[in-house]
């Protein structure tokens, strides 16, 4: 029986410059094989057109599929990176010593946005600077972003008390 979802988000690339980048990329590549066959030239490799197309079209369609999923259930926090994690990635209270919302420079302590691995250990994150900070047992780290950092500090906490039992 799956345990209740307490907060659950979901976030997608909506950052305009990716999106006006990613479409720039892929009016220059098709910009690339247009103009020769305009001037009546014949392209150099047909096999280097349907590869290049192929590769700039699929990098569009990753990030159109890219969705940061987080949960917090009643056994732990729920975190998938779809579509490289098809699955959530379950982190229970128990291997959870500590975790908190906080704000964090995305480029400076991860070097940016996505599946990002840093000095501080690794991040899933889609855009802004909050995040939820998870200290596991282990001394690993994850931040995990949040663009509803209110509401996720508010559901950690009841009555003043976290949800979970920390060792």
């Amino acid at each position: 029986m799956p345990h209740e979802i307490l907060f659950s988000e979901k976030q997608r690339f909506t950052q305009w410059w990716l999106w006006l980048l990613l479409i720039g990329i892929n009016g220059a590549t098709l910009w690339r094989i247009i103009k020769p066959l305009q001037n009546g030239t014949a392209p150099a490799s047909y096999t280097g057109i349907i590869l290049s197309i192929t590769i700039s079209l699929l990098v569009l369609l990753l990030f159109l599929l890219f969705r940061l999923d987080t949960e917090i259930r009643e056994d732990g926090v729920y975190v998938r990176f779809f579509p490289l994690h098809i699955k959530f990635k379950c982190y229970s209270w128990s291997s959870i010593s500590r975790l908190y919302v906080r704000k964090y420079a995305p480029l400076k302590e991860f070097g940016g946005w996505g599946v990002r691995y840093g000095s501080n250990g690794k991040a899933y994150n889609i855009s802004g600077n909050d995040g939820l900070q998870i200290e596991f047992t282990n001394g690993k780290n994850l931040l995990i972003g949040t663009q509803k950092p209110a509401e996720l500090s508010a559901v950690l906490l009841r009555n003043g008390q976290f949800i979970y039992s920390a060792r």
